[in-house]
Parts: C-alpha cells; structure tokens; sequence
C-alpha cells in the first residue's frame, strides 16, 4: 500500500521499524496478505500496540502491530484457547441441553466447564475429540460481534444458558459484551479467536475429567469440568503425552505406596503424613545433610514447642494477616494458644532472651521445627500439600551492612543441595508487593524499597537466573520462592528466603553498636529444603523411586542361593551393618532376603524396591570371602572381594555420590 496518510488512512508500523499506509478499517488478515501469502497463511492473530487482535477485526488508528503465528511463543495459549471453544461446541452438538459455563486456556492446556445432569464418561471423551477433529476439519468461519450487556444477558436467559447470563449479569451496566461465532455456534467471549477452526490443528488430546463448582465456590452447584491440551504439531503433543506419561509413573503417591515411605489414615486425619520406617530414613538423611552444612556455615540449632499463646501471634500480626491458614485456638486455662503455622516468632524469642553486641552477628538459628497449617481439603495433594509439616527452616539476624552478604550466602546453600541431587533447572522468583493494594502488605513503602534494594542486588551479584513477579511477597518483606523442575519438566516451588523488616519493630530486635547505642537487626528467614514433605515428594518424583545410594531406605539386600550359605549371608550383613559412614545417620542401610523363592524372583523383588545393590552369594562367594553385585539397572558386576565392594557402598555413602559403571 503506498496510498499517503489522511484522515481516511493509518500508518502501520511492523516490527522492523518498516510502516505502511492503509486505509482506516483494514484487518490483520488484509495486512498479512499485502506483506505475502505464505505470512496470510500462517497469521493467527494480530498485536496492536500490545493488544490482541482478531486478524478480521478493523483497525482505525495508527499503530505498532505484530503478527503472530505459530512460531510465537505466544501461540501455544491461542490454540488452546480456541480449542477450548470448539471443544465445547462438539460437547454441545452431541449432548443437547449442555450449558457451558467458563473454558479458559491453561498452563498446558485447556479446560470448560459444563452444567449436565449426566456423568461424562470416559468414553464421551473419545466421542467429543473425533467430533472436535471434525469441526476443525470443516474449517468454519469465525466472526465477532459487540453487543450491548441487557441483550447479552436476555439473549442467553433465552437460550437457557443461565451460566453465561449470570456472567454477563456481574458486568457493569453500560458496557458492551463481546461475542464470537465459529459457524453457527456462539459464545460470550472476549477473544481473540483464529479466523476459522482449522487455524488449530490436529495436536490435540483430551485428557480427563474432574468436578468443579460454578466459580469455585463449595456452596455452588457442582459442574463437571473435561480437561484437555494442545500444542502446536504433533511432535509437541507426543512429548507432553509422554512427559504426561513418565509423570504418572513417577506420582510420589503411587511410590511411596509402593515402597512403603509413607501413609495416610483417616483416623489421623486429611493431609497429616505418618512416615514409615524407609521413607523416616530419607527424613533423617536430608536433616543430617542440612545439619552438616549448616555447621559449615556457622548455624546453631534450637528447638521450640508447638504450640503458642494467642499474644505472641498477634505480636508479630499473624493473626491479622494470616489467621485463615492458622487452626482454631485451643482454650487452655482461660487463654487461647495455637498451633504454630511458622517458628520464626519462637526464634525472635530466643534471640530476645539475651543482649547481643555487633561482635556477635550475624547470629544464624535453624530448626526442624513441626508446624501446622490449614489447607482446604480439596487442595490437599499427596505430600505436596499436607496440613502438618517439618521445615528446614532458620533465622539470621543481622546488621544492615551484612545483609546484602548473608543473603547471597543463603543462595549458595540452595545451590549447593541442588548440585548434590542433580537438579539443573531451577531459577529464583522474587516476589514484589503490588504498592496499590498494601492492605495485603505492612504499609512501610520506604522499607519495602530499602529491602527490595538489598534482595535485587544479592540477586544479581549471585549469578543466578531469577524473574520479578508482583502482588506475591510475604506481608512483611520481598521474598525470594526457588522454583526447580525435575528430570521430566515438573516445576515445583520448593524453598524460599525473605527478608523482613517488621519483626524489628514488632518485636524490638536490636543489637548493641561499637557506640554503644541500641540499633535494629534485620531478619532473614530461610528454607533451602523446604518442607521435609514437599522436598521428599520431589525426590520421589525426581528419582523415580530410585535414590542414590546415600539416600536409598536400603542401599544393599543379601540374596543367599541356597539355605547351605544362610551363615555366610548373616555375615555377609553384618559386616555391611557395621560399617561407620561419616557422612550418615547410622551405618550402612541393608537387609537380606531369606525367602524359600528362587533367586531371579528375589532380584526382581528387589529390583522392584529399587535397591541400588543386590549381593547374591552361593558355595562359591562364601569360600572365596566374596560377593556377586548386581545393580538395580539389571547389570551385573560379578564377583568381587567383600572388602571392595564395602569399599565401594561406604565411598558412595560418604560422599553423597554413586560410582557411575
């Protein structure tokens, strides 16, 4: 287009800085097009200045555009989006009298929810895809329309969506609604939308369905919500269905069944984990692990009870700013206590019950401390979310001029565990007060600057990745949330750092200066590991089962041939149990197993229970002072001294490191 700018024309500029000059309606399709037809082609949206457009919608100011196709990150969130539309268009062409409710595009995926009287099935899943593959296939035509709210609403009531009319309902009067048709179907939307349905594609795949209720609310009618994800091709699709598939393997619920780490009873109550015997052992190695490079990094450890009076909760303003996820008091002698949701008030007490000079700081306190939090029962997740919990958790309390050092230390710690366990990707989330809503938050700006100031430059200085994101920072300080991801892409939010400004005022911390005055210290809490529950779930998911050596419930079974060598097996065991490993809790962790069953069903039980060392011994390993190794890879060692082979277990435990074969 060449024609000049005018009061009937628009200039358009693309990304490269290039502008053309159309005149005032043109749509994004129609520029598209005037750049070339392998970009028409490919276009499924527009961004104008920042806002997306459908590639049919006019366009009747100057503006910034981009096209985005799906070589755009942004396109993934599109598709689904469209797919959840058609998704509810096939549901409603096969089951008349459906009401739709919401479908929004999700990490993943996407999900609708639909108000029916009978159950969905598993079945009805594979009937609604072949019907989506068919709408998509017929390519319908999509077109939008602006309607005012009161016809909206009286359009809907009409139809019998009363869902989509209650929507419309909570929409200021006045304002114009937005609604988009894919062939004759149509719903309330905001958009942005593909120009027809075949601009999805084919890489789809419903997945599963769950109960909701209308706008999440327990006391609401109960819909039922189909899930389903979409990607871009169908090489995209089969890695996340295999991601998906890897994932069910790895469920830390199915395994810790399966390897007897943990339970839950119904007579305990929801979301209250009861440690078994082996998953107890990992429990302990991680807090023998902290407690070793805690030591290193000069912390001292305290201990402090579970429950708390009223007053110290709402002296440090618990109460008024986290009492929902706190339990009810217990009335005790007239007075109510709780109990603790967080140990940091208990370890402000400790540092309160003595003075302390500059000399002294920092003065770092960790805990293992137990605490108890109120979770809706429907967010309860295995161990990812419980109720009661143990936290690596601890205090540093510091001057100003050591702060900025303390809490690039602290980031260390994390990285160091993370290294140890072979976890690669993970980066750092600050969290940010949103300024305009510090009804959330304590109502200090300038503190809030002056830490945020101190946490972004220990950032940096780091050298680890991290993002900014507002509105999720801890009522009285930024903090920091480490997000890591395992072997198979699951990101899980594990530890955090914070630093708090307000426990100075609120509990009067203060350290005596070189002259002499009383000056205040500031606190960082920290939590490398996180919860035992939540960090163990991961490693679960992590390792599939199968820990290191240091960290296996049993890290080598005895499996004997024959009766005849039932003596050299038990001193076989003996010999591994009596072995001092300096970097454990006790000695080496191994078991045999005596069982009348044959030898290759014995190590296939213990392969099951993913113990990394099966130790088969006959006539000929007890007359040589030998054993036979076997991995739980299903390799085999062969025959090999026992003192090597005890040689080998004991380095492995000790240095928190498998020999790699």
């Amino acid at each position: 287009m060449s024609a000049p700018a005018s009061a009937d024309h628009i200039v358009i500029t693309l990304p490269d800085g290039k502008s053309l000059t159309f005149p005032k309606g043109v749509t994004g399709g129609d520029i598209a097009a005037s750049i070339g037809p392998g970009l028409a082609k490919a276009a499924l949206i527009l961004l104008v200045d920042g806002e997306e457009y459908d590639l049919f919608r006019p366009i009747e100011h100057d503006a910034n555009i981009r096209i985005i196709t799906k070589k755009d990150p942004e396109s993934l969130h599109l598709i689904r989006h469209d797919a959840s539309h058609v998704m509810a268009m096939a549901v409603q062409e096969l089951f008349p009298g459906t009401q739709v409710t919401i479908g929004p595009s999700i990490e993943d995926g996407f999900y609708y929810d639909f108000a029916r009287e009978t159950p969905f099935t598993l079945e009805d899943l594979a009937k609604i895809e072949a019907k989506m593959h068919e709408i998509v296939k017929a390519d319908l035509p999509t077109r939008r329309e602006v309607w005012p709210r009161d016809k909206a609403i009286a359009h809907f009531k009409e139809m019998g969506e009363h869902y989509k009319a209650e929507l419309i309902e909570a929409i200021p009067e006045g304002e114009d609604v937005s609604l988009y048709w894919h062939g004759d179907w149509h719903d309330l939307c905001r958009g942005p939308h593909f120009a027809s349905t075949g601009k999805i594609g084919d890489a789809f795949k419903l997945t599963k369905i769950a109960g909701a209720y209308w706008r999440g609310d327990a006391k609401n009618a109960q819909l039922q919500r189909i899930y389903g994800t979409a990607w871009r091709d169908q090489k995209e699709l089969s890695e996340y269905l295999h991601r998906l598939e890897e994932a069910e393997k790895r469920d830390h619920r199915r395994i810790g069944k399966e390897m007897e780490l943990f339970t839950f009873s119904p007579d305990v109550g929801a979301g209250l984990p009861l440690w078994m015997p082996k998953g107890m052992v990992i429990r302990q190695e991680l807090e023998f692990l902290a407690l070793q490079e805690e030591r290193k990094d000069g912390y001292v450890r305290v201990a402090t009870p579970h429950i708390t009076k009223e007053t110290l909760y709402l002296r440090s303003r618990h109460l008024p700013y986290y009492k929902d996820s706190m339990y009810s008091p217990l009335d005790i002698d007239g007075e109510n206590y709780y109990l603790r949701p967080m140990n940091c008030p208990h370890h402000h007490m400790i540092y309160l019950a003595t003075r302390h000079s500059y000399r002294e700081l920092p003065l770092r306190i960790a805990e293992y401390g137990q605490d108890y939090r109120y979770e809706a029962s429907g967010g309860l997740t295995g161990l990812m979310r419980v109720r009661g919990f143990c936290m690596n958790d601890a205090h540093i309390y510091c001057r100003h001029d050591q702060a900025k050092e303390e809490f690039i230390k602290v980031m260390h710690l994390h990285a160091r565990y993370y290294d140890l366990m072979d976890i690669k990707d993970y980066y750092m989330r600050l969290s940010l007060p949103d300024m305009k809503k510090l009804d959330k938050y304590v109502d200090q700006p300038e503190k809030w600057i002056a830490a945020l100031n101190i946490i972004k430059e220990a950032m940096v200085e780091s050298g680890y990745p991290f993002k900014e994101v507002s509105g999720e920072a801890a009522f009285y300080g930024p903090k920091i949330d480490f997000e890591i991801k395992s072997v198979i892409g699951t990101e899980y939010t594990i530890s955090t750092n914070q630093l708090d400004f307000l426990a100075t005022q609120t509990f009067g911390l203060t350290y005596v200066a070189d002259d002499g005055s009383e000056q205040p210290v500031y606190v960082i809490h920290r939590a490398p590991l996180g919860t035992h529950e939540r960090f163990t779930a991961f490693l679960i998911e992590h390792y599939a089962g199968a820990f290191p050596t240091w960290l296996a419930p049993i890290q080598a079974r005895i499996i004997p041939i024959s009766e005849k060598v039932t003596d050299y097996a038990q001193k076989v065991r003996q010999a591994l149990f009596q072995v001092p490993v300096v970097n454990g809790t006790a000695g080496l962790r191994v078991d045999a197993d005596f069982s009348s069953e044959r030898m290759q069903k014995k190590i296939r039980d213990a392969q099951l229970q993913k113990i990394p060392y099966m130790l088969v011994v006959g006539e000929r390993e007890a007359a040589e002072g030998k054993v036979s190794v076997r991995l739980r890879s299903g390799k085999d060692l062969g025959p090999m001294p026992l003192e090597a082979f005890i040689a080998r277990i004991k380095g492995e435990a000790e240095t928190r490191k498998d020999v790699t074969e």
